[in-house]
């Protein structure tokens, strides 16, 4: 069983502290505070009754992981994880999400030419939920949100998770 985010509809106050604390907690990939640069891996959508926070659900026999021709999505470490060395950029993983949680950016990196500096070229990446993978307190998102509508739930909670609710 995969970990993976949930939130509470009731709680949350569409106050985008989720998406802040995700593009802080991956800061090395954040190059200027541009908006083309503010690349959360939790978004806000909005309609007029619900705020609701879209995230990777880290699927179990992920659709996105069996649609990507080159393995740049695999299962590991009970979640979804990137390989980004490997992706293309074809898009198959964000057709294939049936929560839209993916996205493709276009990040610049330095272009060579036999070992000589030549301008840059782009890359595209994977945007997804990590389960701030490198944070040592777990996902930012939960951590930060005011209201405590996010909630990280890891294989052993999933019991009392589950008596909350009923």
């Amino acid at each position: 069983m995969n970990q993976f985010i949930s939130a509470n509809i009731n709680a949350c106050i569409g106050c985008k502290t989720c998406e802040i604390a995700c593009v802080l907690s991956h800061k090395d990939e954040l190059t200027t505070l541009e908006a083309a640069h503010f690349n959360a891996r939790i978004k806000l959508t909005f309609t007029r009754d619900v705020t609701i926070p879209v995230m990777c659900r880290q699927c179990e026999d992920a659709a996105c992981v069996a649609a990507c021709p080159n393995g740049a999505l695999i299962e590991q470490d009970n979640s979804v994880t990137m390989i980004q060395d490997k992706c293309i950029g074809c898009k198959t993983c964000v057709l294939a999400c049936p929560y839209g949680a993916i996205d493709i950016k276009m990040r610049q990196v330095p272009l060579t030419i036999n070992g000589y500096p030549f301008g840059v070229k782009y890359k595209a990446e994977i945007m997804k939920c990590d389960l701030c993978s490198d944070n040592a307190t777990g996902p930012a998102c939960v951590h930060a949100c005011p209201t405590n509508a996010l909630s990280f739930n890891k294989i052993d909670n999933l019991e009392e998770m589950k008596e909350r609710v009923n």
